[in-house]
Parts: C-alpha cells; structure tokens; sequence
C-alpha cells in the first residue's frame, strides 16, 4: 500500500462512517484518498457499488433531538456540518417520527458531494494490508463487511481477536402490489414526521387466529444454514431476525414490531391482534419495506410466509431478506480516547467496525475521527466533544466507557443511559429533554472552537 504525498490521509471505506470522515477532511482543506473496494470486490450485502450504500433499514430512526438520543445526534450532526445527514435532509421521505431516506438519492447525494470535492479522489481499488507506522494518518472504516485480508491484518497488528455477530436485512415490497382493501396507512398514534405526514406507514392487520397462523408458519420454515465457522457467532440483540424472536416467546412479536398499539383499522370495528408496518423505501413511495423483519428464512420460505399475511397475499419482492456475518473491534481495549490504534498511532477506526451499531452512529464516528486528524494536521489540540453530547457519549462508550477487560463488549446504539447523569433531582418525564439542552449547549461550545474554513452548502436537493 503506497501513496504518493505523506500530506494526503487515506480513508479506507466508502461507506458512511469512510465518507463522513473524508468530508471533514476534505471541509479542513485537508487532501483525501478515499479507497472503496466495489466494484472490484463485492461484499454478502451490498447491491450496487455507490458510496454510502444502506444495505438494511433505509431509517435513520427517530428525528426527535429532545426525547430519542438519536433524534439529538441528528441535531449534533447537523451542527456539526455532517454530509451524511444533510444528504438525509435532502432526500428524506415519509416516516411518521422517523428520519428515513430515498436510499438510492441519498447515496447518490453523498457520491456526488465528494466526487464533486476538490480535495477528494475517490479510489476504487481493495486494500489488502494495513500501512506501516511512517506513512501518515490512515482511517479505516471499513465497516462490519471488512474484506478477509484486512481484516486479518488488522487482528494481526491489534494483537486481539475481533468479535463477530449476525446481522439481517428486512425485505422491500412493491406498493401496488399491497392489497389496499384490507392494509391502511397510519402513523402509529399520527404522529407526523419532519415532512408532515401522519400516515407514512402501511398497516396490514392480523387477528388472533391469523397472528397464530403466522407464528406456526414462521417456526416451520426452511432458513439459511451457517458455515461451520460461523457457528459459535451471535446474533446481535438490536436486529434479530423475527424467527428468532418468535422462538424465544409466540408473544414476542406481537410486543415487538408487530404490536398493534396506536393503530385503528379503517375497514375492521374489532382491534387488530397484531399489525405488521411497512416504510416506505423511496422518493418515488414505490417501494415499502417491512418494519423489524429482518429474516434469515430462504428466499423461497420468505416469500411463501410473508404472502400470508394479510394485504400482501399478491405482494411483489423488490428485495428479499437476508443475513451477514458482521465484524467489529474490541475497541476499549484496542482504541485510545481519540480513536487511534494503541498499536499504532498513525491508523484511527471510524464507523461500525468500532463497536457503534446504526447508520447515524456510524457517521458520527467518522465525523470524529475526520475532525481529530485535521486537527492533529493543523498543529492544535485535538479536542474531544464533551461526554454529555451524543457524540461524545458514543465516543466514551467505545474508548472507555465499557468494562475493557470482562469480554462483553457489544455493539451498543446511541442511547441517553450513555450520557453523565444530571446534577439535583430532576423529574422523570423531564430528564430526556434537559440531557438533550445541556448536550446542546455543549456542543456550541466544543464546535466554536473547531469550525471548517468553508461554508457553502454542503448538498442540495436533486
């Protein structure tokens, strides 16, 4: 792995951690290599070879910054002069609460932000091995979906072995293939979302007898079996595939994604049992995907279990679902405070490779990483952001904040049992949106004190 200028930093990974960080850069006046394996080498999940592919859930989850520690990282982010997520505001679509995306426009967005950048090349070549101690700053951010030989020298130099989990992907249906006669569209509680719109989901309700029915046939279908060396690997508890979730209870499900709560049928008086959700998937509101049914049931189960549901009996597959095999670091053992390698100074990791699960947490470690060398490149102290902002919270939690050394470190999203408790008493219903003021007014401080020399626009809407 070589490079010609030791003042250009390489970030290998075009995903949204790997494009976040390079954005950064790049606002810093910093040159940038940014190094993206596909097309050249594909990976179990990915469909195209656009930067900032999302390969699951095209949700970014809640947009509410006061009550969901999400919603305030879209905040932080945002103020932050993130690509990610103004590429998210530029091409979001209906989603009740949620922020969720036109996932082909966004990463479009995101591609054309950086292609379009002076101080970026994008490279789309494999990278094999990690540099040596003298060739300059490197961020990998290569994500769950590492390639095997990075991947093992990474575990070489670390001188850890990485973790591994099971990661699934929910399928996406046609819309006009849904049977409106007996689906609906709702918000739960309609509650509307950053565009507005109280009814951005479809509802497809099942009684009792047809919730049962479901459960038997999702327990007697046919799933992907796993190598022998993926064996012994867990599933990771925030996207278990819904089989799983139906074995450990038949109830489960209905208390998870297909609870009913918030819900009226227009074409029924009785309560729904259970409804399935599905978000819509695309500018265009052409495509829909089902909400919390990540599945390793094969294609054809799949299709046959989910036809049974009511209002998709004629239902058209966009996309079927799926599982990977996913990777991260042991990283408070192996990262310092300011992401860097213990190993080896000179490489940071960004993204879910370090122990962050979700799209925004992703990015935000790339943020951070991307702002820290830019710092250490322009002679300043290299700031991290205060514990008790999302961002520093995630940051805490992955460098420092777990127990290191009792072997259970997970991927964690973002969430407020991160943040430094509040100092007095302070009533439960107002605990959320006072942590949610103080990381604000903390952030404003952390960034008045690291602004990029540029301020145009970073992306508009196509």
């Amino acid at each position: 792995m070589t490079e010609n200028s030791q003042a250009t930093v390489r970030v290998i990974g075009g995903g949204l951690a790997g494009c976040e960080a390079a954005w950064q850069l790049a606002e810093r006046d910093v040159p940038v290599a940014l190094y993206e394996m596909r097309p050249e080498r594909g990976t179990e999940a990915h469909l195209t070879d656009g930067l900032a592919e999302l390969v699951c859930s095209n949700s970014f989850r809640s947009d509410n910054w006061e009550t969901n520690a999400v919603g305030l990282l879209h905040e932080e982010m945002r103020r932050a002069g993130s690509l990610i997520l103004n590429a998210a505001d530029a091409h979001k679509v209906p989603a009740g609460g949620a922020l969720a995306v036109d996932r082909e426009n966004f990463s479009g967005a995101v591609e054309a932000a950086l292609a379009n950048h002076e101080n970026v090349e994008i490279r789309r070549e494999e990278i094999h091995d990690l540099p040596d101690g003298d060739s300059g700053p490197v961020v990998i951010a290569t994500g769950p979906l590492t390639s095997p030989g990075l991947g093992a020298a990474i575990l070489a130099r670390s001188g850890e072995q990485s973790l591994a989990f099971f990661d699934a992907i929910a399928p996406v249906i046609y819309k006009d293939s849904i049977d409106f006669t007996t689906a609906w569209m709702q918000s739960r509680y309609d509650k509307e979302g950053p565009g507005g719109d109280a009814a951005a989901y479809v509802n497809c309700p099942l009684d009792k007898e047809q919730y049962e029915a479901f459960i038997e046939a999702l327990l007697a279908a046919e799933c992907s079996e796993f190598k022998e060396w993926e064996k012994d690997t867990p599933y990771f508890e925030g996207c278990l595939p819904i089989e799983v979730m139906a074995e450990r209870g038949r109830e489960t499900l209905r208390f998870g994604p297909l609870k009913p709560v918030g819900l009226t049928n227009p074409h029924a008086s009785a309560k729904s049992y259970a409804v399935v959700q599905l978000r819509q998937d695309n500018a265009l509101g052409t495509l829909y995907n089902m909400v919390g049914f990540q599945t390793k049931m094969k294609h054809s189960e799949q299709k046959r279990v989910l036809s049974a549901i009511p209002g998709l009996e004629n239902a058209q597959f966009a996309r079927l679902g799926g599982i990977h095999r996913n990777t991260f670091l042991n990283s408070p053992r192996i990262l310092d405070p300011l992401l860097r390698m213990k190993a080896q100074s000179n490489i940071r990791f960004a993204g879910q490779i370090t122990g962050v699960e979700g799209y925004v947490e992703s990015a935000a470690i790339g943020l951070l990483a991307g702002r820290f060398i830019a710092a250490e490149l322009a002679g300043a102290a290299v700031r991290p952001p205060p514990p008790d902002t999302a961002l520093g919270a995630l940051l805490s939690h992955i460098t420092g904040g777990h127990l290191a050394g009792d072997g259970s470190f997970q991927p964690m999203n973002v969430n407020f049992g991160l943040f430094p408790p509040l100092a007095g008493k302070v009533k439960k219903r107002e605990r959320k949106p006072a942590m949610a003021r103080r990381a604000l007014d903390e952030l404003a401080i952390w960034l008045e004190a690291d602004q990029p020399p540029n301020s145009a626009a970073l992306v508009s809407k196509s």
